[in-house]
């Protein structure tokens, strides 16, 4: 999972923030506090905290994924929960409900309940609540307001995103001219020209958007020596060829970027993978297999021996994989698209036999990819059994994965009461594994065995508990039951406090 690291990036990027509670280092600051965002306009706050909202624990929030997580909140979309959604967000300061009723109540039409939603989050100073707003206006139909909420000034328009996320807004506004404009300044940035690619495709505007690649592409491939590791923006070979490519320019696309890679102009392997995809997506064979056969076999490999199964010649890319891990030097890279081809065409066991060599090693070890592949084709037994076929040295060094698969397995092949006695024998405060006994429980049809015994083990996450009750129906009492936001945050600083007391002072903190 990708959680955005900055902690004040949820408050506001280029936020300048005069606030003691929030743990800025600005020594002359007052308890009334100013929060001059990257856009137009100012909002005095008196306190961090309006009603339910509290904008230390919504950082903490964004940055943790605490309180009622993500993962809750889309589940209860699937149960169209969407009114207590609606109540978490109002009555317990919630982020990440409040974003998802906004959304479906802006769908729905109802733009002046989703505002009201936002409102408590926008006075307390949260960024994104005001861009937020800012949607719910655009979708409907109110441009002008929309734009002008979030409009940035001099100092926003310096903020990368600042500027991504208004080019954004402007782009789903139909001012793509102006989005792209916004952007320009700011396209030496890999994810910024990533964007103008992502904002402007079926847009008509393959043209400038390559206009204004051309030297920064060229500026890549240019640079020789040291300068090559620092040159920005890396990925601008890629995106050139992506956008030829959509263009309709086919052939220059694979002629521009192969001439790149054949003469090692290029700087990240995501650009060499970028043109193994290019040619597979075209069917160029003859391409593909001069790549993947020669110098770079061990990252293109894979592409060309796809190809070929994709143009029903599955026995020559079976040979030519064969091949590779019978005579390279490092052969084991050349398993895992082996054992994914011999999957597809469902030779199991013989795909099992390909990865067996790697079972045991410390690292680049295939056993798990091969456990999956079992379990996918509806052979966890055999799953069960090869794991059960590993030596005690593997078992010692990987004993959570060991067991938490075995559990898993069992309960996926309906061996119960054997997963139920085999975690009796697991030490047990090893870590997971009242949820993973649950989770067997659950499954035998036990519901309320599974509920007390998570509730009975004051380590389970909270989250755990409500992740149950929804699943069966019980979403109400899944959000009642949850700690408040704020209790959370505190419990965290407590564990936290606790984890740095009692940490050997000449341990490194991460």
């Amino acid at each position: 999972m990708f959680v955005l690291d900055p902690p004040l990036w949820a408050a506001g990027q280029n936020i300048l923030l005069c606030m003691p509670e929030l743990g800025t280092r600005m020594p002359s600051c007052s308890a009334d506090a100013t929060i001059r965002f990257g856009f137009s306009g100012s909002l005095s706050v008196v306190t961090p905290t309006l009603g339910p909202v509290n904008i230390d624990d919504l950082v903490w929030q964004s940055r943790t994924l605490g309180g009622i997580p993500p993962r809750l909140v889309t589940m209860l979309l699937e149960q169209r929960e969407v009114e207590l959604l609606v109540q978490a967000a109002s009555e317990r300061g919630e982020w990440f409900c409040a974003e998802a009723a906004v959304r479906e109540l802006s769908r729905a039409g109802e733009a002046e309940r989703a505002l009201e939603v936002l409102e408590p989050f926008i006075e307390a100073g949260w960024r994104p609540a005001r861009w937020k707003r800012a949607e719910v206006l655009l979708e409907a139909g109110r441009v002008r307001q929309a734009l002008d909420e979030v409009r940035p000034d001099e100092e926003g328009l310096a903020s990368e995103r600042v500027c991504h996320d208004f080019a954004e807004l402007l782009a789903k506004a139909g001012r793509l001219d102006e989005s792209i404009t916004v952007l320009t300044p700011h396209l030496d940035s890999w994810w910024i020209l990533s964007a103008l690619v992502e904002l402007t495709e079926g847009r008509g505007r393959d043209e400038q958007v390559l206009e204004l690649i051309a030297p920064r592409a060229q500026r890549v491939r240019s640079a020789r020596g040291g300068k090559r590791w620092c040159v920005e923006p890396s990925n601008a070979q890629d995106l050139q060829a992506r956008v030829l490519e959509r263009a309709g320019r086919v052939d220059e696309a694979i002629r521009i970027l192969g001439a790149d890679i054949a003469a090692g102009h290029f700087v990240v392997q995501n650009t060499l993978i970028a043109y193994a995809e290019l040619l597979l997506r075209h069917g160029r064979i003859e391409e593909l297999r001069v790549l993947g056969t020669g110098e770079r076999a061990d990252n293109t490999l894979a592409y060309y021996a796809r190809a070929l199964e994709d143009h029903g010649l599955a026995d020559e890319a079976e040979a030519v994989l064969r091949r590779f891990i019978a005579t390279a030097e490092h052969p084991d890279r050349f398993r895992r698209p082996l054992i994914e081809l011999l999957g597809r065409q469902g030779r199991i066991g013989e795909a099992v036999e390909v990865g067996r060599p790697t079972f045991e090693y410390h690292d680049a070890c295939l056993f798990e990819g091969v456990i999956h592949l079992l379990h996918e084709a509806g052979r966890p037994d055999d799953a069960v059994a090869l794991l059960d076929e590993r030596s005690a040295e593997f078992v010692e060094e990987h004993p959570s994965w060991v067991s938490s698969n075995r559990m898993w397995l069992l309960g996926e092949a309906g061996r119960y009461a054997e997963a139920l006695a085999y975690a009796e024998t697991l030490p047990p405060d090893m870590y997971g594994l009242t949820v993973e006994k649950a989770w067997i429980l659950e499954k035998s049809g036990r519901f309320d065995e599974a509920l007390a015994l998570l509730r009975s083990d004051a380590e389970v996450r909270p989250w755990e508990v409500a992740d149950l009750l929804i699943r069966h129906g019980r979403a109400a009492e899944a959000v009642a039951t949850m700690p408040s936001l704020a209790e959370q945050h505190a419990a965290y600083k407590r564990r936290d406090a606790a984890m740095q007391a009692n940490r050997d002072p000449n341990t490194p903190p991460f």
